[in-house]
């Protein structure tokens, strides 16, 4: 009766020892089989290289394009200072030619003053000349400019002089010294001017009126603007 109590206890006693051998080789095999699903696959490696691979080509793709975007800009760049330099060199090759015929006139009246000719024939040569000048100036939108009789603008007249003249009323144009020229809209060069001035008995006239006018004005301004008349007052009609 104990001989087979005995064996079974040791068949227990052996299949107990091998569960726990094994036991190790299990937890050992399930942590490889974790190891291998963490890792990227060669699939998904290979996908991320070619994604690398295609964001190098649009890489050098915009690169290639922002070169060729500096060379255009700056072949444009030359191209329109050169077209500029051209254009000035022509527009300064036909005012010089423009001018040769004025020069050819001038060099008429000289020889004709070397040659003893009339006083009549030189100033009529001479005012040929500045008749051709005022219409290569007219050719090329150059207008001179009526000063005297006007009033002084600041913007069209350079006042170097101040004049009395009871002729006029102060700050207008009586004198021109030098003539100013406008090319459009635009001025040339100002015209320099005398402007007229009221002689000593006007101006004091005029400051005693501008005196009593401000007086006027003051005394109203200290009755409050009732309209009451003071002494002096002019009355409206």
């Amino acid at each position: 009766m104990s001989k087979p109590f005995n064996d079974e206890q040791k068949s227990r006693t052996a299949d107990s020892e091998a569960s726990e051998a094994s036991a190790p080789a299990d937890l050992g095999a399930a942590g490889d089989s974790g190891l291998e699903s963490g890792a990227p696959s060669t699939e998904t490696l290979e996908a991320l290289q070619a994604r690398l691979e295609a964001k190098d080509r649009e890489i050098a793709e915009l690169n290639d394009k922002y070169l060729r975007a500096l060379a255009e800009q700056e072949n444009s760049r030359k191209r329109i200072r050169q077209q500029s330099e051209e254009s000035i060199r022509l527009q300064r090759e036909s005012l010089l030619r423009d001018l040769l015929p004025i020069v050819d006139n001038l060099e008429l009246a000289v020889a004709a003053a070397r040659g003893g000719g009339d006083g009549e024939s030189i100033v009529a040569g001479i005012e040929m000349v500045l008749r051709s000048l005022h219409d290569l100036l007219r050719g090329h939108g150059v207008t001179p400019q009526e000063a005297v009789g006007r009033s002084f603008n600041p913007q069209f007249h350079e006042a170097v002089d101040h004049l009395e003249s009871p002729e006029h009323k102060p700050n207008t144009v009586v004198r021109e010294y030098r003539r100013g020229y406008q090319i459009g809209d635009r001025v040339l060069r100002p015209a320099r001017v005398g402007v007229a001035k009221a002689p000593p008995e006007q101006a004091k006239a005029h400051q005693a009126k501008a005196h009593d006018d401000a007086s006027q004005q003051h005394r109203h301004r200290e009755n409050g603007g009732s309209g009451k008349s003071w002494p002096g007052d002019v009355e409206n009609e």
